[in-house]
């Protein structure tokens, strides 16, 4: 029997796409910039993390702004009560309070 609390494979690996997608667009800036400049040594590194950290961003908060289909929603709103159910009857645990 299959859990429904616990996420797709699709789900799990959806981190790793994000973060390889920027990997291979930082390495495509930096192989750009070390044909332009031939700078290996300054140039190259630093523009490798700035676009894969803009990337990153760029590609999460895209991520963020899909709104999710309805099946996904009412999962979720399900899964936020339970979890709301369950702070409720734990001493000292104030519901929605992460700290």
């Amino acid at each position: 029997m299959e859990n429904n609390n616990q996420p797709s494979r699709k789900e799990r690996l959806k981190p790793l796409e994000l973060v390889g997608f920027s990997a291979v667009l930082a390495i495509f800036a930096g192989v750009v910039v070390m044909i332009v400049t031939r700078d290996i040594v300054l140039r190259v590194p630093v523009t490798v993390g700035v676009v894969f950290i803009v990337a990153l961003l760029a590609l999460s908060l895209l991520g963020l702004s899909v709104k999710p289909n309805p099946e996904d929603a009412a999962v979720m709103r399900k899964l936020r009560e339970g979890d709301a159910q369950e702070g409720d009857s734990a001493e000292g645990n104030i519901p929605g309070n992460w700290h």
